[in-house]
């Protein structure tokens, strides 16, 4: 139905505190913040219509929704309107700005995955400012695979693949 955030109830907070009135010809913003300012309730107090983010929304998706609308946490509803959680905007930021030696670390481990046991040391992985390169030795069919997990990776900006052909 709605949401009363730590705006609506700094506007209550802050009209009881100074006695400020909307000018008569007020700003339309400022006569709705005066009205919640005087409710009693949560419904009075309450922000409509709640921004919501859908369970499957990329992070990315995410923050530019809590950018675009200057929300600092997001309820995470399904279709039906459940609710699923809340993301805040600083665990949106700091998803989005993983550093070289996490991405590495994923990258591991799709080659962990990818790789045969008898290629142990096959494939070396560098990453500098998101910017992921391969090198060393791999079949050709399990490389281009590789490659496009590696791509679906977060943070992941562009893929040098130095990789020669494998046995």
């Amino acid at each position: 139905m709605g949401v009363v955030s730590e705006s609506d109830l700094l506007a209550k907070v802050a009209f009881e505190a100074s006695g400020h009135r909307p000018r008569p010809i007020g700003r339309l913003r400022e006569r709705r913040l005066h009205g919640k300012a005087r409710g009693e309730t949560a419904a009075d107090l309450m922000t409509r219509p709640v921004i919501t983010v859908p369970p499957g929304a990329t992070v990315a998706e995410a923050a530019w929704l809590s950018a675009l609308s200057r929300l600092k946490w997001m309820p995470v509803t399904d279709r039906e309107g459940r609710l699923h959680g809340v993301v805040r905007r600083d665990s949106l930021l700091q998803a989005l700005t993983r550093d070289d030696a996490g991405i590495r670390a994923g990258v591991e481990a799709v080659v962990e995955a990818t790789r045969s046991p008898a290629d142990r040391d096959a494939v070396q992985v560098a990453v500098h400012d998101g910017i992921v390169e391969l090198t060393g030795r791999m079949p050709a069919a399990t490389a281009r695979r590789l490659l496009a997990e590696i791509e679906r990776i977060a943070d992941v900006i562009e893929v040098k693949n130095l990789l020669g052909p494998g046995t």
